[in-house]
């Protein structure tokens, strides 16, 4: 598996699977940046409606270019998609897709609460290949262990205990720090030391650099 970080919480995940390379990917959103050149995308994967997550003014003109992707939202973002006039596929709790042979379940849930005055969202988890988890804006635990962990690492709902908790409770083999774009670069490399000293003993954090493909 080859991940590719873009900023944020947007990724591009890379399976070989029957002789081919399945693209997938999650949450190309306004923190994000340079995924707009991907191309031979089988699936763009939404977790939920917030701008940091889907940006819609380049959502329509990466569709355009990868013509053969499946664009797969959460309940919240359909309506955005909808009224863009974006062909889509709605999935939620329960729900298992497979694009191009890859299982994608659906941990459906509530986004974090940032406050509770304000409206709660709905975020979609999505456990990809029985193997790696993107979480989106809540700290969704997966049914089974898995191999790599999609980390929030800052954002207005969250703070680094919270983090940590996750991160030990989950125990992948690899974590990956993302959703960081909030945090000023200090703060970033503050709470990835957190992570290194505080993860369970088995657990590696591996920061990717931007845009590069990474095996993991």
């Amino acid at each position: 598996m080859k991940i590719t970080h873009f900023g944020h919480a947007c990724v591009l995940v890379e399976i070989e699977r029957d002789g081919a390379t399945v693209r997938l990917l999650v949450d190309p959103g306004a923190y994000s940046s340079d995924f707009e050149r991907v191309r031979d995308i089988d699936a763009v994967l939404i977790t939920h409606e917030h701008p940091d997550h889907v940006d819609m003014a380049r959502l329509a003109p990466l569709l355009d270019e990868n013509p053969a992707a499946r664009l797969i939202v959460d309940p919240g973002s359909s309506k955005l998609v909808q009224d863009a006039g974006l062909r889509h596929e709605t999935v939620g709790e329960g729900d298992t897709v497979t694009v191009a042979g890859v299982p994608i379940q659906v941990l459906a849930g509530d986004h974090a609460v940032i406050h509770p005055d304000l409206p709660c969202a709905h975020n979609n988890g999505y456990l990809v290949d029985d193997r790696l988890l993107h979480p989106g804006d809540a700290f969704v635990l997966p049914p089974q262990p898995v191999d790599i962990l999609l980390l929030p690492t800052g954002g207005p709902w969250m703070k680094a205990s919270e983090a940590i908790d996750y991160l030990r409770t989950v125990a992948p083999r690899t974590a990956i720090p993302i959703h960081q774009a909030g945090l000023a670069p200090v703060h970033q490399q503050l709470h990835q030391q957190l992570f290194r000293n505080l993860a369970p003993e088995q657990c590696s954090i591996q920061v990717l650099e931007h845009a590069t493909a990474t095996a993991v």
